[in-house]
């Protein structure tokens, strides 16, 4: 590989696999297309010396085309989405429109450059969600990839429709793809309207942490650098048409992230002497308890109950395993935070 095109580079999971891959690839090229809507952010890209922005939308099949050809891409690496569940049920239709036929538009894009007539050596990863496969009973056993697919929101149901999309372009047009299906991210460069991040950010400014039901439904919690380790095993030693779950081996109930996030932000202030000054309506700030912020909410509609990943083909077949235990990346993320205000300030201010 040598030049890469990442598409939504400048978003959270996207934006650490640059950062990851500049660090481990030096002398590779990478070319961001990334349409800077909410969720990403130019900030993030800063510090990735060997990466060019082009802000574009990937529905522009013909710029799309142009980059690959001008750039001599031969990897797409394709992050794109529209991910918060809570957006997919109150407006579904960006959703469709990104996630369905901005895949389109790609698997266009790449199989018109790739396969017309220049056959050069090539790769389309696609990046997916746990969630295509539906809801979990507590006793159920983890999703594997070849588990039914059976999505529950309008999110989960654009990123089935795109998983398919994908495999069909490599079954029809023998476009050279590979998928995974990540679990839970969590890391620095997260947008705050995410649990880990909006309930730290809460805790700190004195705000309610909003549970939603009972606060029981399960994740399987995936530190995003682990993500973008599992995502390089995939581009190195995957086989074409091949999916693969990615995990991070931390099956955890909502409740119990709530309460780790309490506690370390509570642990933050003992040890820093400046948050108290920095965030004075932070309970932790006043001697209290940040989980004194808890309360319960009406629960989202049609809320999965629990996800869990089968990784065993990604350890067999990839030699793919987390690094990060929960604990020690859940304190590192938090305090990637409290040093990084300049990063998530501008995006509460929006």
């Amino acid at each position: 590989m040598a030049n890469l095109l990442v598409t939504g580079g400048a978003g959270f999971i996207g934006g650490n696999f640059v950062h990851y891959w500049n660090a481990k690839h030096p002398d590779d090229a990478i070319i961001v297309l990334d349409a800077l809507t909410y969720a990403g952010n130019r900030s993030t890209l800063e510090g990735a010396p060997h990466c060019d922005l082009v802000v574009g939308d990937i529905r522009d099949t013909a710029l799309v085309e142009k980059i690959l050809r001008e750039r001599d891409c031969d990897t797409i690496v394709h992050f794109a989405a529209e991910s918060h569940v809570d957006r997919s049920i109150e407006g579904p239709d960006a959703f469709i429109d990104t996630n369905i036929l901005g895949t389109n538009s790609l698997l266009k894009a790449a199989r018109a450059v790739w396969l017309g007539g220049s056959g050069k050596d090539h790769r389309f990863h696609h990046i997916s969600t746990d969630e295509v496969f539906g809801s979990l009973e507590m006793n159920d056993p983890a999703f594997s990839e070849t588990t039914q697919y059976a999505p529950n929101s309008p999110y989960s149901a654009s990123k089935a429709a795109s998983d398919h999309l994908v495999r069909a372009y490599h079954h029809t047009y023998e476009l050279e793809v590979t998928t995974s299906n990540c679990s839970n991210n969590y890391g620095p460069f997260q947008h705050p309207e995410k649990l880990i991040p909006l309930f730290l950010l809460n805790a700190l400014f004195g705000k309610n942490l909003p549970i939603y039901g009972d606060g029981m439904n399960v994740r399987d919690w995936l530190h995003v650098e682990d993500h973008c380790r599992g995502i390089e095993a995939c581009l190195q030693n995957g086989k074409p048409g091949e999916t693969y779950n990615i995990g991070g081996g931390a099956e955890l109930a909502n409740m119990a992230v709530i309460d780790a996030i309490c506690r370390e932000v509570d642990l933050a202030f003992q040890e820093v002497e400046s948050l108290d000054s920095r965030y004075p309506d932070a309970p932790a700030a006043k001697g209290g308890k940040s989980n004194s912020l808890k309360s319960f909410v009406k629960d989202r509609a049609g809320h999965d109950r629990r996800y869990a990943i089968d990784e065993t083909k990604a350890r067999r077949d990839l030699s793919y395993q987390a690094q990060h235990g929960f604990d020690e990346g859940l304190r590192q993320t938090l305090r990637w935070y409290l040093e990084h205000e300049s990063w998530w300030e501008p995006l509460l201010a929006r």
